[in-house]
């Protein structure tokens, strides 16, 4: 029954939010992301022809049979593009939903939506807030440090940030308080990696509206998900009523 109310309420809860927040990328940072890619391309035609073998003139097949010039496959944009984002946002909104639940499922409480909505404000402090201190949302074209530096920082920042969140409200001793802000400036007193002399051809200005858009989204999208998933969850945790039939 619990395992069944988790599932349930995690694909109710990830779909809704998934698709309502697909429309709200339309209008915030997809826009800003063409942009970014425009940047992108421009930078990479003059090292493209900077790095093209010179083609000796009677020799053209030869160098084009013996060069194999290979483009990484993407989407095309419209309709394919946005249909592979509205996926990736509803399996994201889904397993982070699962994770919600399954809180509400160890908690054993009845959650309203009101409790629903901090728990899903405490997902928006771990998994955008704190990582973002480091590693703010980037749009392509940007200078970026090596990948896995990356994604450890990050990871290692977002359980840091748990950890410590729920040590400070969950536990109620001196000791918890202590090691709970401990761990929520351990992160950043190591330090997020970053590109030494790097120069981005992308303007700052658009950077900033794109860190901004990125931010009120994922805000939208943890409040909108915790809210909704406690109120999936104890619809379908509810127990069934029972008829007695009449003698």
């Amino acid at each position: 029954m619990i395992f069944r109310s988790i599932v349930f309420s995690a694909m109710v809860a990830g779909f809704i939010v998934g698709a309502l927040i697909t429309v709200v990328q339309q209008f915030g940072t997809v826009p800003l992301i063409l942009r970014g890619e425009t940047y992108e391309k421009t930078a990479e035609k003059p090292a493209a022809s900077a790095n093209k073998p010179a083609v000796t003139v009677g020799h053209a097949d030869h160098d084009h049979a013996g060069h194999d010039h290979t483009e990484a496959w993407e989407p095309r944009n419209g309709w394919e593009r946005n249909s592979y984002t509205a996926a990736a946002n509803i399996l994201t909104a889904i397993g982070f939903a699962l994770l919600l639940a399954g809180v509400f499922a160890l908690r054993g409480l009845v959650v309203t939506w009101h409790e629903g909505l901090l728990w899903g404000l405490s997902g928006f402090a771990v998994f955008t807030i704190a990582p973002g201190l480091g590693l703010p949302p980037e749009l392509p074209g940007m200078p970026v440090a090596p990948l896995l530096a990356r994604q450890i920082w990050w990871v290692g920042t977002a359980a840091a940030t748990a950890g410590g969140l729920g040590l400070l409200f969950l536990r109620r001793a001196p000791w918890a308080a202590v090691l709970g802000i401990a761990l929520l400036i351990l992160p950043h007193a190591i330090g997020a990696p970053q590109v030494e002399n790097a120069h981005s051809i992308v303007p700052e200005t658009l950077s900033h509206r794109f860190v901004v858009a990125a931010t009120v989204t994922s805000l939208l999208f943890w409040s909108l998900l915790g809210s909704v998933t406690s109120v999936a969850y104890r619809y379908f945790s509810a127990p069934a009523s029972v008829t007695i039939p009449a003698a």
